[in-house]
């Protein structure tokens, strides 16, 4: 039944309303969704986000009409996605959070005879409470049975459908005696839309651990690189400094007649090994040498591997 003018009238005032005032836009396909579970969905977004579904060539009226009165928004990259049975959900909270509710949201459901499969359906081994008279109906889709206390037991595991084929009779036949539902339908993210940004919902799967590794690995290419060609840049002054000092204290244990408090250590580590060898006294005085030593053969031992990298949390190499 088609909208009356004045509801029309309403829908582009509400969908022109929320393009005005959400700066988050959740594309969703709603394939399979039924009007009860998208009022289900509603309430769970009550005061965090409004959901708004119609026909898709009213909405591109609607968004070429704003678009019109506010000419180079990011609401373009928007209009080529109004495609196929999807609604938006607009928000101004965390996208995460909203995304989740959503999939909190998801129901199970049968599988429909020529419907497309969202996953792979696979029956488990077991007993099915089947009477043994039934068994040509397994022998028909070649599924290894037998027959345990009084009932059809299927052998193993068996691959019934694989996901984007078409469900067969049969199979939703056999599923629904065993009474299996397979699949979960819900609202399906596939895009979204932020602060003029269009991107993937695969971005929302990123955590604040996996952006500092990624920065971290950045910064160490960058810091590779710079050491490469010789251009100092942030990254790389760190590893210069550390390689100014080991040549520092090279020249300054070569030199006798020349050295420097940082390097003095060094050279009386090369010259008497053995004044930092623990003496074994009673008290223990005597540790405290072996400790300096220890110290000194770390600091050494961290200026010559460079281990550049360390200073920004990475692994070792570049």
């Amino acid at each position: 039944m088609p909208l009356s003018p004045q509801r029309k009238a309403e829908y582009f005032q509400k969908l022109e309303g929320y393009l005005d005032s959400y700066t988050t836009i959740l594309v969703v396909e709603v394939d399979n969704v039924g009007s009860k579970q998208i009022q289900q969905i509603r309430m769970a977004l009550r005061g965090t986000a409004e959901i708004l579904m119609g026909k898709n060539t009213m909405i591109r009226k609607i968004f070429q009409q704003y678009l019109r009165s506010h000419p180079g928004h990011p609401y373009e990259l928007l209009v080529p996605r109004i495609k196929g049975n999807v609604g938006f959900v607009f928000t101004n909270a965390d996208v995460s959070a909203v995304r989740e509710k959503l999939e909190e949201n998801r129901v199970p459901a049968p599988a429909r005879v020529g419907s497309i499969a969202p996953n792979d359906v696979v029956v488990p081994a077991g007993p099915t409470g089947c009477d043994p008279g039934q068994t040509a109906f397994f022998q028909v889709l070649q599924i290894a049975t037998k027959i345990a206390k009084g009932q059809i037991e299927i052998v193993s595991d068996v691959h019934l459908v694989s996901a984007g084929e078409k469900v067969g009779s049969s199979e939703a036949a056999l599923l629904q005696k065993l009474d299996i539902r397979p699949f979960t339908y819900g609202l399906v993210v596939t895009c979204v839309y932020d602060n003029g940004s269009v991107f993937d919902p695969a971005v929302l799967d990123l955590t604040e651990d996996d952006l500092a590794n990624k920065f971290r690995s950045g910064v160490a290419n960058v810091a590779a690189l710079s050491l490469a060609i010789g251009f100092p840049t942030q990254a790389s002054l760190p590893h210069s400094i550390a390689n100014a000092f080991k040549n520092l204290v090279s020249i300054a244990v070569e030199c006798d007649n020349f050295s420097f408090s940082q390097a003095q250590i060094y050279k009386d580590f090369l010259a008497d090994p053995s004044a930092f060898a623990c003496a074994g006294g009673g008290g223990g005085g005597g540790d405290a040498p072996a400790a300096e030593a220890a110290k000194v053969e770390e600091e050494e031992e961290s200026a010559e591997e460079m281990g550049g990298m360390d200073m920004f949390g990475a692994e070792d190499g570049y």
